[in-house]
């Protein structure tokens, strides 16, 4: 069993991955910006579940993170990696606000590493510990009108990367997760709540992953003997390539 602290847990994915986490016998520190939903998600989860409300851009919050952990979830185990949004994407790059770039970034890469930041010290010291960062398959294919999104997602490829390399040295291991089309609520979200244009992007490809489809891959990285660290899953439907 292994405490792991999720952030984006009131999200699609995340929901898929405390449920599998749940499942396997683990014991979760939700984190989310939206209390409600996490809240409500929690008492679906039941014992051995905790949350947090943060939101990752607040700087200050999230320096304090670990110290926001209950005593009864300490020492964490892994970190995963998961929150993130688009919101104002799927637009050519010079059509856009500067603020939605600025804001996917802040979400996506700077939350991440400030996330990590909090986190990871405590690994060190204890010379164990697993991080899992969820990126794309945007972090290695161009994908037009998605500038910032998968410049982000880059980051936290070439961020994940050189943290391993950093840690060489000790028994953490550092996993990459890079999910295709996935179906979660990161589109609706990316077009503000506008449902034919949600609609409008899924009826364009054949198939998409499930959210459970992305959790498992998780699960399997976290299953592995501690001699094994799994560097790099891309999961993809079977239709693309």
């Amino acid at each position: 069993m292994a405490t792991i602290l999720l952030t984006g847990a009131a999200g699609g994915l995340g929901r898929a991955m405390a449920k599998a986490a749940v499942s396997a016998g683990h014991r979760l520190v939700l984190v989310d910006r939206d209390e409600a939903s996490l809240a409500a998600f929690a008492k679906e989860l039941g014992s051995g579940v905790c949350t947090i409300r943060l939101d990752i851009t607040d700087a200050a919050a999230v320096d304090k993170l670990l110290d926001a952990v209950p005593e009864a979830f300490r020492p964490l185990d892994v970190l995963i990696n998961n929150a993130g949004h688009d919101i104002g994407g799927r637009i050519r790059f010079d059509e856009g606000s500067p603020d939605d770039w600025a804001a996917i970034i802040q979400t996506n890469l700077i939350g991440l590493m400030r996330v990590t930041r909090a986190i990871v010290p405590d690994f060190v010291r204890r010379d164990a510990g697993h991080i899992v960062n969820v990126s794309s398959i945007n972090s290695v294919r161009i994908i037009p009108d998605m500038a910032a999104y998968s410049t982000s997602k880059a980051g936290v490829r070439m961020f994940t990367q050189t943290l391993r390399g950093e840690l060489a040295e000790t028994a953490i291991r550092v996993t990459e997760i890079l999910p295709g089309l996935t179906k979660t609520g990161i589109i609706k979200t990316r077009y503000r709540g506008d449902e034919e244009k949600t609609k409008a992007y899924f009826d364009q490809f054949k198939q998409a992953l499930e959210p459970e489809d992305v959790a498992r891959t998780v699960m399997f990285a976290l299953d592995q003997p501690p001699h094994v660290q799994i560097a790099e899953i891309m999961v993809l439907p079977v239709n693309r390539f």
